[in-house]
């Protein structure tokens, strides 16, 4: 499968993801949904808040020109939400799934199926 087709079948295809980009964590775009456009600065701030969280924790996460408010930042799992609307971002071993949603869809529902689609990745060596 293309890294474009998990972004429009895996990711925006479940209807619980809005908009989806599939960075490489050297930030390289490998596949993006038309219209969404993750800035590189954005990028390295995502890859740098999976070493060190304080940074969108105390600052916010900017994705797509939003900024976010860090709800939870780890290892594997960055996620960022403001009002109704919200990013999961998330690491597997050579990418870095992002992930927006808007309502009516709520952060739990598109956290699993950004966080289903990583395991599945991380299980095949990605």
């Amino acid at each position: 499968m293309s890294w474009q087709a998990y972004v429009d079948t895996n990711l925006v295809g479940t209807g619980k993801v809005s908009r989806a980009a599939i960075h490489g964590h050297d930030g390289s775009l490998w596949a993006t949904s038309k219209g969404f456009t993750v800035s590189p600065t954005e990028i390295q701030s995502i890859v740098g808040a999976f070493k060190d969280a304080g940074g969108v924790r105390a600052n916010g996460l900017l994705v797509g020109g939003v900024k976010h408010i860090a709800i939870r930042a780890d290892d594997r799992s960055v996620y960022g939400k403001k009002g109704t609307s919200g990013v999961a971002c998330v690491k597997t071993k050579q990418a870095i799934l992002i992930a927006m949603y808007d309502e009516p869809v709520q952060p739990g529902e598109c956290t699993k199926v950004v966080e289903a689609l990583a395991d599945y990745l991380i299980s095949v060596n990605y």
